[in-house]
């Protein structure tokens, strides 16, 4: 049976579109109280009246999640506002793909911060209001979620320093596993492959195309597959713990 997430709260990052979006409305479908933390407030108001519309319960609160300072204020605001603190999906991240040669090192600097050290940040600020949940009722259990990506587990050319944070991602989430499993806190790694997202915008013209090019033919995955998956791992009984999950489109080979 699939459990609900009734009387729970959930934090997810990134939620102004996309990924982060489509699980906000999805854990808040499940029952769960649902704080969403990005930087463009207006999309977040959009999206918790939405929720609201739909029944569900939800607070916006705009956050860079590369400043610690923020990370702090938006846990506390979290935990302060809806009671709680029982799942994390760690999802703000951003790709900036090209060679490693003559590289714009500004665009390795905005991944790292983001991808690596806003990753760190939430899950240092969540983890002792995890730890307290997993030993309460209702569920006795809690989540903390990361999102990494296929490219936490191949390294490809062009995608570099893209690659390095998001392996490093894969490799934080399994030694902090390790720590708290015991205490019932589970750790998560989902691993999406391409998806239909606002990610590639981000990337230079001439990059985005020529990536593009290889999945013209791709029928990719929607923000909802991910959110579907993500919700899996977080309703699991807590004698279940889905440590990894790989997500690819039918049609991606690599």
């Amino acid at each position: 049976m699939t459990e609900r997430l009734d009387n729970t709260v959930a934090l997810v990052t990134g939620a102004s579109s996309g990924i982060g979006a489509a699980t906000a409305r999805e854990l808040a479908r499940r029952g769960a109280a649902v704080a969403i933390a990005a930087r463009r407030k207006d999309r977040l108001d959009a999206l918790v009246k939405q929720i609201q519309q739909d029944g569900g319960t939800a607070l916006a609160i705009e956050a860079d999640v590369t400043d610690k300072e923020q990370v702090r204020t938006l846990v506390a605001h979290t935990v302060d506002s809806l009671g709680r603190l029982d799942t994390v999906v760690n999802n703000a991240g951003v790709m900036l793909l090209g060679p490693i040669e003559d590289a714009p090192i500004e665009e390795w600097d905005r991944m790292i911060a983001l991808n690596l050290q806003g990753l760190l940040y939430v899950a240092h600020a969540a983890l002792p209001h995890l730890l307290s949940a997993a030993g309460t009722e209702p569920r006795r259990v809690a989540d903390l979620v990361n999102i990494s990506s296929v490219a936490g587990r191949v390294a490809r050319r062009n995608s570099g320093v893209y690659n390095l944070t998001k392996h490093g991602v894969g490799a934080f989430s399994e030694s902090l596993r390790q720590e708290v499993t015991e205490r019932h806190v589970r750790v998560s790694l989902v691993e999406p492959g391409a998806v239909d997202t606002e990610l590639p915008n981000h990337i230079r013209d001439e990059i985005r195309d020529q990536m593009m090019s290889r999945l013209t033919d791709i029928e990719r995955l929607e923000a909802e597959d991910i959110a579907d998956a993500i919700a899996y791992i977080v309703t699991r009984p807590r004698r279940v713990a889905i440590n990894e999950l790989l997500i690819r489109p039918t049609e991606q080979e690599g």
